[in-house]
């Protein structure tokens, strides 16, 4: 760690300029420091569209040559979505950009005025100073499948989120509607669909015929038919139903419109997780990630859709901290704190390994015979949260390294591995 801050703090030296730039959705401001912390250029606005950025890059060389810098770095806070259309900008102009924690700058704020104001000119030059003093990161942009993976996997989440409210929706309806409904159909099915879709009021249901019902049943698309069975306990659940009776106009539109949306949303993510699949595959990672046992194509292509090309890390802790899965301690004196996972890192990183962890305890035998061991070893036993915590690290720890030595799984490996630490202890 020290190594890798000692690198930062000498990216500023006497020939760089620091540019710190505070974003906004419409208007930044940007402020220029040299490796002294003096003050080149106070803080001054600049839009976010073409001939801002164009502003922005005519002052740095005017600056550079008016204070003979022949370096610039420029670092900004990643404020939303806003700061990815300079970011692309800055790289097409080969300036080096660097990115600082908003914590960080919030934090930091008062340190040179003692005041607890916050504005956009102040938070510039706050930015400036932590990047000249090597509180910064650097960033990879993604380019190519990892740009479309990324942006892909976004999208389906937010699309299964939206499939989740029109089902909580088509729950309500149902309960208010036609409760014994979940009698028939555990979950909304092709068949459950169709059935909202043609009858979707007990009264739709108890005064037609068995054949009728067939024959409305077989116009939906995509659906063989019903059994008979099952119609008439629809029938027979209809007839002695407690359902509203009132507003049922309304309450047929809003059923058609649900299952609608329903139908159009579920076509559309299978349509895009097969296309995600077929983009995974063209990355080299893919078939070494996927030689893991317990571990899904839709798996596969959510982690490498957070981390980007797993080979392109120089080890793994970089991995364990981009997942916010480093330990932490709160120590003093004779005082020894617990130690927790920093949850500093990507959010949803850290939840697909935690969901992917359970699989794999249960599927793969040599994660299911490291967690037996880290649970019921003799010298500090963990937890069974703790343990699996433990495992999604190292998790990370073997898909970096199949990538990077290009190698299939091997729980044989890993067993051998897991006896030595048995026989040492």
């Amino acid at each position: 760690m020290n190594s890798n801050t000692n690198h930062k703090i000498n990216q500023v030296s006497e020939d760089t300029m620091v540019i710190g730039i505070d974003i906004a959705k419409k208007k930044h401001f940007a402020c220029a420091m040299d490796d002294r912390g003096r003050i080149l250029q106070k803080s001054f606005p600049f839009f976010q569209s073409g001939a801002g950025f164009d502003q922005l890059d005519k002052r740095i060389q005017s600056l550079q040559i008016q204070h003979q810098k022949s370096e610039v770095i420029v670092g900004f806070e990643p404020t939303g979505h806003y700061w990815m259309n300079l970011a692309a900008y800055l790289v097409g102009q080969r300036i080096r950009f660097v990115m600082v924690n908003p914590m960080h700058v919030n934090r930091t704020k008062e340190l040179d005025d003692n005041l607890q104001t916050k504005n956009d000119q102040k938070d510039a030059r706050v930015i400036a100073s932590l990047i000249r003093d090597g509180r910064f990161n650097y960033t990879r942009t993604l380019e190519g499948v990892e740009a479309e993976l990324r942006n892909g996997a976004s999208l389906r989440s937010k699309i299964q989120e939206d499939l989740t409210a029109i089902k909580n929706r088509m729950v309500r309806w149902t309960d208010l509607y036609f409760p014994e409904f979940h009698h028939i159909f555990k979950s909304f099915g092709k068949n459950a669909c169709a059935v909202l879709e043609m009858t979707p009021l007990p009264i739709d249901l108890y005064r037609k015929s068995d054949e009728d019902l067939i024959y409305l049943y077989k116009s939906v698309e995509g659906l063989q038919c019903l059994s008979f069975s099952k119609i008439k306990k629809l029938k027979s659940m209809a007839k002695q139903s407690i359902g509203l009776t009132e507003g049922l106009e309304m309450a047929r539109f809003e059923m058609g419109t649900l299952i609608s949306q329903f139908k159009a949303l579920s076509k559309q993510l299978e349509t895009l997780s097969s296309r995600l699949n077929e983009l995974a595959q063209q990355m080299t990672d893919y078939e070494f990630v996927l030689s893991v046992d317990g571990l899904g194509e839709n798996t596969v292509v959510e982690l490498l859709s957070e981390t980007g090309s797993l080979s392109l890390y120089e080890h793994p802790r970089q991995l364990i901290k981009l997942a916010g899965l480093t330990l932490r301690e709160n120590s003093s004196g004779q005082h020894k704190g617990q130690k927790k996972i920093s949850k500093r890192g990507r959010r949803k990183l850290r939840a697909i390994l935690f969901r992917v962890i359970l699989p794999l305890i249960q599927h793969n035998i040599a994660f299911k015979s490291l967690y037996h061991y880290y649970t019921t070893r003799t010298v500090n036993p963990l937890k069974k949260k703790e343990a699996m915590v433990v495992l999604c690290g190292k998790l990370l720890k073997i898909l970096h390294a199949l990538c990077v030595k290009r190698m299939h799984f091997n729980a044989s490996l890993m067993m051998r591995d897991l006896h030595c630490l048995q026989e040492a202890a």
